[in-house]
């Protein structure tokens, strides 16, 4: 501890303090209680939901560096080092690479490949309107008190609304998905969610 009495490090302190404050609001404000029927969610502590937002976002500074992969159309979530990987890719071998170099990455345990492949090329219109449709999503996900949608990704290419990520149980997916057919302009949804381990 000497060596360190002499000097103040207030940007470092300050940043661990907010990390983990955000942290603990954001558990400590999802106080509902799990449906009966369903089992309890695993739990984390602060220091694993910590580490898993390192590795995400390494996996995703990985991604961004490689010209290989338009890491852009991917999301990249982390649950005790299980990193899951979804969104729409060009080909097979844009699959493979984002594997490869996911599972490259220090502190991943897993790699679960979530990815769809696109059909066909999309117009500017279909981003445009598929920018709605994902935002339309997660507002109507936001909405439901039973769906802990921060936990949920959304994609949407020409209409197919894919969801990811990792939900407390079965009841949740199932709801979730049921909400994303029912909006406006979606035309088919992929469930790519994992219950938490």
């Amino acid at each position: 501890m000497k060596m360190f009495q002499n000097r103040t490090y207030p940007d470092l302190t300050l940043a661990v303090l907010v990390a983990c404050s955000a942290l603990f609001l954001v558990s400590a404000c999802d106080s509902r209680t799990a449906d009966s029927t369903s089992a309890a969610p695993a739990k984390t502590s602060v220091g694993t939901e910590i580490d898993d937002s390192i590795v995400t976002s390494k996996v995703k500074s990985a991604l961004l560096a490689d010209p290989d992969v338009k890491s852009f159309e991917l999301k990249v979530e982390t649950r005790k080092g299980e990193v899951l990987l979804s969104g729409f890719v060009s080909n097979q071998a844009q699959i493979d690479r984002a594997m490869a170099i996911a599972r490259g990455v220090q502190g991943v345990v897993v790699v679960t490949n979530k990815m769809d492949l696109k059909a066909g090329t999309a117009s500017v219109g279909n981003t445009v309107d598929d920018g709605i449709i994902t935002t339309r999503i997660k507002s109507a996900l936001l909405s439901d008190p039973n769906i802990k949608s921060f936990d949920i990704a959304v994609v949407t290419r020409k209409g197919e609304a894919q969801l990811s990520g990792f939900v407390d149980n079965q009841t949740q997916i199932d709801r979730a998905s049921e909400i994303a057919r029912t909006v406006e302009g979606v035309t088919s949804v992929a469930n790519e969610m994992s219950v938490k381990k």
